[in-house]
């Protein structure tokens, strides 16, 4: 790196005051339309495409981007028949970028449905701003994120900076599982070119007083499996204790597969090696930040955590696979239960996995575990699957090491904070293989009390001003890199 004369060659109050102005006067106008279209990702409405609302939101991001300005930037909405549109934008680099390869920066459109009772006052598609605090589905995951990408190229060229050829890089999958994202990068795979720095804008932290870097995302696999003994219920006194119940069996099943005492995960292809510096980021982490690095879930009164130890509880949470019981059918209401033995149970079982884990391994062992030798001959079928394998961030350049020191001391006035993230964001692994020289920057404005997924879903308008300013930078020090970045 350059030293800190040469390096910042950026007018940097100019940056700050470009961006904060931007905020108030263009982006949040703009994505509080985004926040009113009902765009809930395809997983979730399977009329999708005649409903058009994943389409609007596309064109709204688009219409608004081309407006800015870019010089030479190409906005391009692409749809693969079938499937979820995107939108590709393309910049050209500054004249004076050094750098080698593309910056790819990634961030999704569609959205979580509305998902139970918004507060008075809010509503899922009605974009309120109160606080500081833009509400609405979507705003903070991560309907900001084009518009903070967008700002960062923006404000850098403003600011007498440089980028490297940049793409943006909107899918309408994410919530989903980006089912559809393997073939767009197959089709685009020749404009996007050799991605030499990824920025993901899909994540956050613990807290709004620094920018957080997610070094892991687990993996996970889902299947709903189903337990069948009779061909049609019957009175429970004339069957129970002839037949099993089909509970009784899954019971056993899941006792294969999960150690119903300490939760411990049985299946082999599901469990990898933790890394020591991954121990040692999780010590840091409980060590600096023990205020976030547990999430505070919303125990009941004399309930207790799996373990006293929190380093172990951040290690359960990103980097020991995990099983919850999703949902399940073929219980009816307690108030209308009669007394019958039932013919069929099913469970959606849900695997979290390591980053590290190989997602269709795991599920193939999955299915070779509950249908092999199954407790008198009863049928079971498992099937439905979602299986999405994990990432792990590759070892860090010297120019981004750099680079992200200067961000925490110049932009938030303390250090970056690293934390493995117990969810996914499936396009990271696809990245990840597709481009293994690549640098990765994944983080965003999402906080710990975001609501992200639930009602009341906020982003922290200021918060996401520096994540821009943040982004702005590093693409700065990713175009003056000498050599490969």
């Amino acid at each position: 790196m350059r030293r800190l004369g040469q390096y910042y060659r950026m007018d940097l109050q100019k940056l700050r005051e470009s961006i904060s102005q931007a905020w108030k006067t263009d982006v949040l106008p703009s994505l509080s339309g985004l926040v009113e279209i009902p765009a809930v990702s395809a997983g979730y409405d399977a009329a999708w495409e005649e409903n058009g609302h994943l389409r609007a939101a596309v064109e709204h991001v688009r219409a608004w981007v081309a407006a800015r300005g870019l010089p030479g930037a190409r906005c391009d909405v692409v749809q693969l028949d079938g499937r979820a549109p995107l939108l590709l934008v393309d910049v050209p680099a500054t004249p004076g970028a050094t750098a080698i390869g593309t910056v790819l920066l990634y961030g999704h459109l569609d959205k979580q449905p509305p998902l139970g009772d918004w507060s008075e006052g809010l509503g899922p598609w009605q974009a309120v701003i109160r606080d500081g605090r833009l509400y609405g589905r979507g705003a903070a995951d991560d309907g900001y994120s084009g518009y903070a990408a967008t700002t960062a190229l923006e404000a850098v060229r403003g600011a007498g900076g440089e980028h490297a050829r940049a793409v943006l890089l909107l899918e309408t999958g994410e919530e989903s599982g980006s089912p559809d994202l393997p073939a767009y990068l197959e089709h685009l795979g020749d404009r996007l070119g050799e991605v030499s720095l990824v920025v993901c804008l899909d994540g956050g932290g613990g807290d709004y007083e620094r920018l957080w870097l997610t070094s892991s995302l687990r993996g996970a696999v889902q299947a709903t499996v189903t337990v069948r003994i009779l061909e049609s219920g019957i009175h429970s006194g004339l069957g129970s204790g002839i037949a099993p119940s089909s509970f009784r069996v899954m019971r056993q099943l899941l006792d294969r597969v999960e150690d119903p005492e300490t939760g411990e995960v049985k299946v082999a292809e599901m469990v990898v090696p933790i890394p020591d510096e991954r121990r040692a980021e999780a010590a840091e982490l409980v060590a600096l930040h023990p205020e976030v690095a547990v999430p505070r879930l919303p125990l009941l009164p004399g309930m207790t955590r799996v373990s006293d130890d929190e380093v172990e509880l951040v290690l359960n949470n990103t980097w020991r696979p995990t099983l919850s019981v999703t949902g399940a059918a073929g219980l009816p209401d307690p108030a209308v239960a009669g007394a019958v033995l039932r013919p069929w149970t099913s469970l959606r079982l849900s695997f979290r996995l390591p980053p590290t884990a190989d997602a269709e391994a795991a599920r193939a062992a999955l299915e070779k575990t509950l249908t092999t030798d199954v407790p008198y001959g009863a049928q079971v079928e498992v099937g439905d699957y979602m299986v999405m394998n994990g990432w792990h961030v590759p070892a860090t350049a010297p120019w981004l090491a750099s680079a992200l020191r200067e961000v925490g001391d110049r932009v938030f006035g303390k250090p970056c904070q690293n934390l493995g993230i117990g969810g996914g964001i499936p396009f990271m692994e696809l990245l990840g293989r597709r481009y293994p020289q690549a640098q990765f920057v994944v983080t965003g404005a999402l906080g710990a009390d975001s609501n992200a997924h639930v009602p009341d879903e906020w982003l922290n308008i200021p918060f996401a001003v520096q994540v821009t300013e943040a982004v702005a930078q590093i693409l700065d020090a990713h175009a003056r890199a000498e050599g490969p970045a």
